[in-house]
């Protein structure tokens, strides 16, 4: 898949979206890989049911943090794919000042890691906080964050999220709202969020799931055709 070439603008009401220059049909292009990784922990979470959104963090070319969503899983609807790799990156990269902290949504003791995290020099990541990889990680994740993922990804002052598709629905980058870059300085600085490659593949990974009945969901949303006829009360 090849990306149409576009100028990335300056502007940060632009920023949102616009898209970046990306040849995919190079296997070595940088955006593409690590899509590629979140991608599959999308598909991932596909096959556990759950809502198809993945996400790496990426630290000098290394993920230093995976996360795929978990809500049904835990019965936690903050376990959002970016929270899950925000609790991964924390545990990596000890920091003194966070470690009495509760993790980020909740983390439940049950949760498992969602694979090996890319090593880093061992002694620059016992140097490292945190806080410090936050501040200079880029997010690849399937699906724009939403308004609570983008405000919690601004609160930790991530520069840079690279993001699959549009989130119609709940988007904090500019599609319902603009959370992500509007005036918010409680927030911390602006969060600057980029349209990347492989948008119609974390779309169709959307539709597929949402052809299907999401039996964690609230009854209400569910697709009970008997229900529906007999006019059944949940």
């Amino acid at each position: 898949m090849k990306m149409v070439d576009e100028t990335v603008s300056t502007n940060s009401s632009d920023k949102c979206f616009s898209r970046v220059s990306v040849d995919c049909e190079s296997e070595s292009s940088e955006q593409c890989l690590w899509m590629r990784a979140a991608l599959d922990l999308a598909n991932e979470a596909l096959e556990a049911g759950e809502v198809p959104v993945g996400c790496v963090f990426v630290y000098d070319s290394n993920i230093v943090g995976r996360g795929r969503n978990r809500v049904n899983e835990t019965r936690n609807a903050t376990r959002h794919a970016e929270m899950v790799a925000i609790d991964e990156l924390r545990k990596l990269f000890f920091n003194s000042a966070d470690d009495t902290l509760p993790a980020c949504g909740g983390r439940l003791r049950s949760e498992q890691p969602t694979g090996d995290i890319s090593p880093l020099n061992e002694s620059e990541s016992s140097r490292l906080t945190a806080d410090d990889v936050f501040r200079s990680v880029t997010l690849y994740v399937t699906c724009e964050p939403c308004i609570m993922c983008a405000a919690a990804l601004r609160i930790l002052h991530v520069p840079t999220v690279v993001y699959g598709c549009a989130n119609e629905r709940f988007g904090g980058c500019g599609s319902v709202v603009n959370v992500a870059a509007d005036k918010l300085p409680s927030l911390g600085p602006e969060l600057i969020c980029l349209r990347g490659p492989f948008a119609e593949q974390s779309v169709d990974l959307l539709k597929v799931f949402y052809k299907g009945e999401n039996p964690n969901a609230p009854c209400p949303k569910r697709k009970n055709l008997v229900q529906e006829q007999n006019g059944a009360s949940c």
